[in-house]
């Protein structure tokens, strides 16, 4: 199917997001067996709940291409990183990660209003609010886990304590492909 609308840049992009939602969705499953190798439940549980959250958003884009008969395609995932020297590298790389998406958003979201898409520009603003969520979560899961040093206890404490992000609740979401896990 080729239409204008097929060959956007909006929905390039949007093609090009399912694999980047599946690359973080890898990463973080990545950084939550890490921890979990590491004796760090709470920090495993936040990750693998944030990994499922990234596939998530990869199914809502392609329930609304689907929804908008533009032909949606899975790529393949990019490799990840396994290895990390300290318990901020890779609460530092779902930050940078988190940031990255956040430029890739909005993008998409520039690309929609230019191309005068008022539903493609509509469905975007949720990922938009999403991001802001996503990064100040992140900044502050890294602040606190630097300021714990070497005291993992304190770090795990914080964890199990506190709400860190919206655990991918959120009445206005999107629906996802398949439904939401």
């Amino acid at each position: 199917m080729s239409t204008p609308e097929n060959t956007s840049r909006y929905v390039t992009l949007l093609r090009e997001q399912v694999g980047h939602e599946l690359d973080a969705h890898q990463q973080y499953v990545a950084i939550a067996v890490w921890f979990d190798a590491n004796d760090l439940p709470q920090l495993a549980a936040h990750y693998y709940r944030q990994a499922l959250e990234e596939r998530n958003h990869a199914m809502m884009i392609v329930q609304h291409m689907l929804d908008r008969d533009i032909p949606a395609v899975i790529p393949g995932t990019s490799a990840v990183r396994n290895d990390f020297g300290s318990v901020t590298e890779p609460i530092a790389l779902a930050l940078a990660q988190e940031r990255e998406v956040t430029t890739q958003i909005e993008a998409i979201f520039r690309a929609a209003r230019e191309e005068g898409d008022a539903l493609g520009e509509q469905f975007m603003l949720w990922f938009l609010k999403e991001q802001v969520e996503e990064v100040a979560s992140a900044t502050t899961l890294l602040a606190v886990a630097e300021r714990a040093g070497g005291n993992l206890f304190d770090l795990e404490n914080f964890v199990a304590r506190e709400t860190i992000g919206d655990g991918g609740e959120s009445a206005d979401a999107p629906a996802a492909a398949g439904g939401a896990l």
